[in-house]
């Protein structure tokens, strides 16, 4: 199946409905009308001319025709968007690098030292080890498969995308 890149500006095109004006200009310009309407009718004195409702209503219309401009081909309510978006975005960010949040820690005791000395001359005394002694089944774990000097890992990748992982034991 053919796959195309479609370019930004042809996806980005804005639908405009009557002149240059989109249906967000649209609405902006049509809330001063719904407005004035709802103050002449609840404001007292009900159904009648009074100077602050024409004052309000002006006000409001004024703030509207702002509202619906553009600047650099964005209406002004997408750039104070923007602004607002911007100004309660977080300021500061905290980083521990120190965090113990999902470490493993190895927090030795003084006797664990004291096996682990112990261990440790053994493994001197004994120069070679047998290749029975890496099977799976005998690991406790496989961190200590990975962590040995005597064993070496490699990736595989095949060709459908698998990854094969082979243990191998270093030849000295």
């Amino acid at each position: 199946m053919r796959t195309r890149v479609i370019p930004a500006q042809i996806t980005t095109v804005e639908d405009k409905i009557v002149g240059s004006l989109n249906l967000l200009q649209m609405l902006i310009l049509m809330a001063p009308v719904f407005f004035t309407t709802l103050i002449y009718s609840i404001l007292p004195p009900t159904m009648s001319f009074v100077v602050y409702k024409l004052i309000v209503s002006a006000v409001v219309f004024v703030t509207c025709l702002l509202l619906s401009l553009r600047i650099k081909g964005k209406v002004v309510v997408d750039w104070l968007a923007i602004l607002l978006r911007y100004n309660l975005r977080a300021k500061y960010y905290v980083y521990n690098k120190n965090e113990t949040h999902l470490r493993t820690m190895y927090l030795p005791s003084f006797e664990q030292e004291q096996v682990l000395k112990q261990k440790q001359v053994k493994l001197k005394v004994k120069k070679k080890i047998s290749p029975q002694a890496y099977q799976v089944k005998n690991l406790v774990s496989w961190e200590s498969l990975i962590g040995s000097k005597d064993m070496d890992f490699r990736y595989k990748v095949s060709r459908k995308g698998g990854l094969n992982v082979a243990f191998e034991q270093i030849k000295k």
